[in-house]
Formats: structure tokens, sequence, C-alpha cells
């Protein structure tokens, strides 16, 4: 089910600073959707059409720890599914650098949310950023526990970035009709699904989206950057940079990274 809802007035806040030119001293961002890769580097030649304006009251630290995870976050609550107030979400990874925004997102749009993490300080985490419901996933069966808060119903949608190690929860956790979303491999690609696996689980959908179609439309890049900037300044969505790595030091960062310690979001300063 896809849906291009209305923009949220949040929208209007900041399409009213995105600018279709740029000048030399222009604030901006951007995040890998085919382009050069180059974000480690202290300098970089990229073509304008691939760039972000940034808002003056969104700092260069916030951008660098949330274009890519604000956009993605965006896309999944603003694209995929036609979320509605009331309705329930399961969200795996919820203390992440994605599903932190993801929480607060869709609390925002008045959603009951589930997440799953893997420990008890990102159970913290979780709470803290409004989730609802916060399930232990390695410790608990989270499929049971999602069927216990909805009544025995189901989610209408879920939403998974871990992948491997958690499809088959997400599968068992699904309302009649519901939805599946796919959106990262943190553990690994997610196995091959049957179709007639979803038939029996109640005619069930599944989809693996990537960031880089949603936003491969400048103006409807420009219009959900616009909302998610205009959520962060205006304090409805919090960004918080928990850890900070000198350029040299990228490669701790992939290690404290992969360890599963992060919550949140980390990045990296030249220097």
């Amino acid at each position: 089910m896809l849906c291009h809802p209305e923009p949220h007035p949040a929208v209007n806040y900041a399409l009213r600073n995105v600018k279709s030119r740029f000048t030399p001293g222009d604030r901006v961002t951007y995040t890998y959707t085919g382009s050069p890769l180059g974000a480690y580097s202290t300098h970089f030649v990229l073509p304008a059409r691939h760039l972000i304006h940034l808002p003056d009251d969104i700092t260069f630290e916030t951008a660098a720890s949330c274009t890519m995870r604000g956009l993605t976050a965006a896309y999944l609550l603003r694209r995929i599914h036609n979320c509605r107030a009331g309705d329930s979400v399961l969200i795996h990874a919820a203390a992440g650098g994605v599903g932190l925004i993801l929480v607060q997102w869709a609390k925002h749009l008045g959603l009951t949310v589930i997440g799953t993490v893997s420990s008890k300080e990102k159970a913290e985490a979780a709470r803290s950023a409004g989730a609802d419901h916060v399930i232990l996933y390695r410790q608990e069966d989270t499929a049971a526990r999602v069927r216990d808060i909805t009544n025995g119903a189901g989610v209408p949608v879920v939403l998974d970035g871990v992948g491997a190690d958690t499809y088959q929860a997400p599968l068992d956790s699904l309302a009649r009709r519901g939805l599946l979303v796919c959106f990262g491999t943190a553990s690994g690609p997610v196995p091959a699904i049957r179709a007639m696996d979803l038939a029996i689980r109640g005619s069930l959908f599944v989809t693996r989206p990537a960031l880089a179609d949603y936003i491969a439309d400048p103006q409807e890049r420009d219009e959900l950057a616009a909302e998610l900037f205009g959520h962060i300044a205006t304090g409805r969505i919090s960004v918080d940079v928990q850890r900070t790595y000198p350029l040299a030091d990228a490669a701790r960062a992939h290690e404290d990274l992969e360890s599963g310690s992060f919550v949140g979001a980390g990045i990296l300063i030249p220097g």
C-alpha cells in the first residue's frame, strides 16, 4: 500500500529555506543516492543536484547524524504505509540511530509504538523516546508479546532494519493483511520468504525498499527533508549525537557500531 500524504505543517517551515540553486557559503548536507562516495574525506566535490539545503537552525553535527537516518525514517512513515493515528507499529532496533527517530516520529503521528531492543540500556532509551511498549527480543518471544499487547490482533505494519536475525518474529507479529518492511540488513540479508508462508499467516505483504528510490525525485527529497528538519527545529524530534570520533579513528567507530553497544548516533569529525 503506497500513500503520498499531504505535507505536514513542518514542511512549510523548512521549504521556505529550500534553495533550487546554491551559492558559495551555503550550508548543505547530502546522503548517498548513487552519487560518488566520499563521506570519509575532509574535502569532497559533489554535483549540486545531490545537495540538500541545511536550515540555519540545524547544526552540521545534527545534519551529519540524521540526514540519511532521518530521510530513511521519513520515507518509511510518510510513503510506505498509510499510518493512521491509533494504529500500532512494531519497530525493530528501536534504540538505534534510525529507530529513535522512528519512535519519536511515530508517536507524533499518534501511533502506538512497540519497540524491540537488545539490552536494558537500550530499552530505557526507547522508552525515553516515547515507545509505549519495549521488548527485549533476545530474552522474550517477540511475536507472543506483540499478540498480548494487541489483544491477539497483531500489528498492521512492522519496520525491520535488522534483517536475518529478526525477520521471522515480524511475520508472526503481523495482523491479517499486514505489511513487513525490511529496510535494513544489520544482521545480514533476510532469507527468501515463500509466498505460501505469507498466505497462511493472513495474506501478508513484504517489501524491501531503498532510500535512493524515495529521494530520486529532487522535489520529493526536499519535501521529506523539509519535514524532517522542521520536526527537529521545533523539538518534536530530538537527535542526540552520542559519540564523536576523529576521522582518523573511523575503524574504531566501526568496531563500536558492530559491537551492538551503540545507543543513538555517532559521527566522524575531520581532524
